[in-house]
């Protein structure tokens, strides 16, 4: 169903991109240089609507620095990010309305979100997602829940690819794209 992982390196490093030694990370993964400014996380808002709306390919998952650490919304080091297409300069990144333009307060209501009794009685159905049995199989058919077979662990013995460009290629899709947890 899915060509990109739900975490990987380069999701974590494009969240915290405004703090380093992520900036740095970024940078590295990124061959020296920002993303195109269109691409990156700018705003709360855009990036709901491309993984809820309008790209179905978008399956990043939150990252737990949504949950207590506002300083990563924060262009602190004023890092020149460039500009959108639309002209808009990326700085901070733009929080919803209810957060009043405060981080701090976009953290508290996260997380209270994250605390809630909606959230609690269907956590479980997030486990059997990434660590159950809605991971592979039937199941994640099923639940539409299936990703490129290299994301999968011991889908391929990396030891044993006798071309060389091959495994460095498989190597590189694992590193940069991640892997799906071990099942339990």
């Amino acid at each position: 169903h899915y060509g990109t992982h739900y975490s990987s390196a380069m999701i974590v490093a494009s969240y915290l991109v405004r703090m380093e030694p992520f900036t740095q990370i970024f940078l590295r993964l990124q061959g020296g240089h920002f993303d195109l400014a269109d691409r990156m996380f700018h705003s709360v808002r855009e990036a709901w609507y491309s993984a809820s709306k309008h790209n179905m390919a978008d399956v990043k998952e939150l990252i737990p620095e949504f949950f207590y650490l506002p300083e990563f919304l924060l262009n602190s080091n004023n890092f020149d990010l460039g500009c959108k297409q639309n002209g808009t300069k990326l700085g901070d990144v733009i929080l919803p309305p209810w957060a009043k333009g405060d981080p701090r307060e976009f953290i508290r209501v996260h997380r209270e979100a994250l605390e809630c009794d909606f959230v609690s009685a269907h956590l479980h159905e997030w486990i059997d997602l990434i660590f159950g049995y809605k991971q592979q199989g039937p199941a994640a058919v099923e639940a539409v829940n299936v990703f490129h077979h290299l994301f999968y662990e011991g889908q391929v013995d990396i030891y044993n690819i006798n071309d060389p460009l091959k495994e460095t290629a498989t190597i590189g899709f694992i590193n940069n794209f991640g892997q799906i947890p071990k099942q339990v």
